[in-house]
């Protein structure tokens, strides 16, 4: 396994800090005879919050425009009638499942009159897709357009009244997803990332142009040995079983989220496996903010005031060119206070309003 240098602030730290990437442990799977099929469709409710008994849920499969099946949870309100409805697709954080936080807000959100869904993104959870525990700038903004054909075609749901939520990391592939798709009638993001200016740039943007090119170096030199091997190494170093005394604040903040019964779960890269070692590659050189002045979407950014996260929220914020925006920063949260909502800190109520307002 490939060690980065220790002098050089790398895509490995930039992940660590700001996505709980782990590496501890590596999550088997099924063999598929066609790789692009769901890893599994687990029946029974293995999420990480209590079922509602005023939702009804639905295991279901979609496929993006690369082939690739996708499986999500899908919720609907039970009092909801013969009438068409305003719909919601949701994923996030970046290595977590929808059985953690994003089945969390879509469960919730389901229950305040709206249908929902919660999906896995490709090569994660039980969707499909190989290698396993990859991302991509494209596919997984993808992703989310695919989620919206999926919700489109039902017949539950007003096809003109379809909004997205992006969390953490896939706040950013919200926002990017939304800027070409005029399908979309209204984007939130909670606490979100810019996937690939953290990668480039490191946390803080704090990578020099040496350190990136250095990192740059090893993903490329990753390559060789990947394709001498056949397969992809996963991405050295982790979140720890156990923290040390001295434990970095952030990274005890994604522990005590993924590693302990509050948020664990088997599935989820963050909690029990590792991204792989070029993961970052295509991330670092495909700005997912570039076409951000163009959003003129009805769009609602919260954050958390005391989240490390809150500059990509601001920034973000500040870039996207409409009108009908809102910047909302929840007192005392940290980042992974609303991932779901052991404090209380989660405002679903402004997530209502705002959906319900914007998918009339």
């Amino acid at each position: 396994m490939t060690v980065f240098p220790k002098k050089l602030t790398t895509i490995a730290s930039a992940l660590l800090l700001g996505t709980a990437l782990t590496g501890a442990s590596c999550m088997t799977y099924a063999e598929n005879i066609n790789p692009t099929e769901p890893v599994s469709m687990v029946a029974q409710w293995d999420k990480t919050f209590p079922q509602s008994n005023k939702v009804e849920h639905r295991k279901v499969t979609f496929k993006n425009r690369y082939g690739i099946t996708l499986v999500g949870d899908l919720y609907l309100p039970r009092n909801r009638a013969d009438k068409k409805l305003a719909a919601i697709a949701i994923s996030g954080p970046f290595g977590a499942v929808k059985e953690q936080s994003s089945g969390l807000y879509a469960q919730t959100l389901a229950e305040r009159g709206f249908i929902t869904l919660a999906f896995d993104p490709s090569y994660t959870g039980e969707s499909g897709g190989e290698p396993r525990n990859v991302a991509s700038p494209d596919i997984n903004t993808e992703d989310f357009s695919a989620a919206v054909d999926f919700l489109g075609i039902q017949k539950e749901i007003d096809r003109n009244r379809i909004g997205i939520l992006g969390i953490c990391g896939w706040g950013g592939m919200a926002l990017n997803a939304v800027a070409a798709d005029t399908r979309v009638k209204a984007v939130a993001t909670s606490v979100m990332y810019d996937m690939s200016r953290v990668m480039a740039k490191g946390l803080f943007d704090s990578m020099t142009a040496e350190q990136r090119h250095a990192a740059l170096d090893q993903i490329s030199q990753q390559r060789w040995a990947d394709a001498e091997s056949g397969k992809p190494a996963p991405m050295p170093g982790g979140l720890p079983d156990k923290l040390p005394a001295d434990a970095n604040p952030i990274i005890k903040e994604f522990h005590d989220y993924y590693k302990v019964p509050r948020g664990f779960h088997p599935r989820s890269v963050n909690s029990n496996g590792a991204w792989t070692g070029t993961t970052a590659h295509s991330f670092m050189n495909f700005p997912l903010m570039s076409y951000a002045n163009e959003i003129t979407t009805p769009t609602l950014i919260v954050t958390g005031e005391k989240a490390h996260s809150r500059y990509f929220a601001e920034d973000a914020y500040k870039a996207i060119g409409g009108k009908n925006k809102e910047l909302v920063i929840v007192p005392n949260a940290n980042h992974v206070d609303l991932y779901d909502n052991q404090a209380g800190k989660i405002p679903f109520d402004k997530f209502e309003q705002f959906y319900k307002t914007n998918l009339q």
